[in-house]
């Protein structure tokens, strides 16, 4: 009996694919797998594991043959999910894998930017100091100031949990709110969005890029967030207006920012590139070797149980 065909794309550490190998007859050569590649030879595939490319509607018509396409990861605005739907397929991400690394890297950004390490690091790399006794070159300590978590979801509750280590209140505010018990487990406190941006002292972002959160984060927020506070953003660049937050960070209307992902990414404004109080970095939330390994295991699964088993798992176009 021939084996059901899954395409791989992007750079997968190979050791997440090892089940999904024993399962099916398993294509992964990132050397060759261009966007022109993958074009002309998706109709071969049934199913498919998408990283590093756009699943737009001319790649999911070329994959005539295609039962399901499962992302690398938690994010998929890179998928026509309602196109693939309409066209039979199953549609999929891994919400697990990227919670604990994700929530690392955003409070590595987080503390690297509250404390000014960026600008301590170019300076002492110059051969220069600084008296660190002068209050222009002081940071800020977490210790009794306010988190507020815009999106509080599975990443969002790891950051709350790191933050209140700190001794930091979290305060956060989603779509919907949460149950009681749920923020009374997690010991953190429901607030409107004014209420999060003019309360918080560092605010940090977790929500998906949908056409109400695109560019949410804007002139008008900045200017209501505190001249001391902080943004910590390693969800999606587009929730933040990209112009604006340069002209916030320039002006001193907030005091920093920490960014993992960007508006125009991989392009970053040689103006946000240029600014000490910003600590950038390149998309690396889950650039750690056990994450990305743990995220190919569960994109894995994902194929698995729907080629073989016709369950679908974290299906996001149902």
């Amino acid at each position: 009996m021939n084996k059901e065909k899954v395409l791989v794309t992007g750079i997968i550490p190979e050791a997440g694919l090892s089940e999904l190998k024993q399962n099916f007859d398993v294509t992964y050569d990132p050397e060759k797998e261009t966007r022109e590649w993958v074009l002309e030879h998706l109709s071969e595939y049934e199913g498919l594991l998408i990283m590093g490319m756009k699943g737009d509607r001319e790649l999911i018509d070329a994959g005539t043959n295609l039962k399901i396409i499962t992302a690398n990861g938690v994010g998929f605005d890179h998928i026509d999910i309602e196109y693939a739907k309409q066209k039979d397929i199953v549609v999929a991400n891994c919400p697990q894998g990227v919670r604990v690394p994700t929530a690392e890297m955003t409070f590595t950004l987080l503390l690297a930017t509250v404390r000014h390490l960026h600008f301590y690091d170019k300076v002492v790399r110059s051969g220069q100091w600084i008296d660190v006794s002068e209050p222009q070159y002081m940071g800020m300590s977490l210790q009794g100031k306010t988190l507020g978590v815009y999106g509080m979801g599975r990443i969002g509750s790891e950051v709350a949990k790191f933050a209140q280590v700190f001794g930091m209140k979290v305060i956060y505010n989603k779509r919907h709110q949460l149950d009681s018990a749920t923020e009374a487990n997690l010991n953190i406190q429901y607030v409107d969005f004014e209420t999060l941006i003019e309360m918080a002292d560092v605010v940090t972002l977790h929500a998906p890029a949908t056409q109400a959160t695109t560019g949410i984060f804007n002139a008008q927020v900045f200017n209501k967030m505190k001249n001391s506070a902080y943004i910590i953003n390693a969800a999606r660049g587009q929730l933040i207006n990209q112009d604006d937050l340069i002209a916030a960070l320039k002006n001193g209307d907030i005091a920093g920012a920490g960014l993992d992902v960007y508006e125009t990414e991989p392009d970053i404004p040689q103006a946000l590139r240029d600014l000490d109080n910003v600590v950038l970095s390149p998309h690396a939330g889950t650039g750690t070797l056990e994450a990305r390994t743990a995220i190919a295991r569960e994109a894995s699964q994902n194929l698995i149980s729907y080629l073989r088993d016709k369950k679908p798992l974290n299906q996001v176009n149902k």
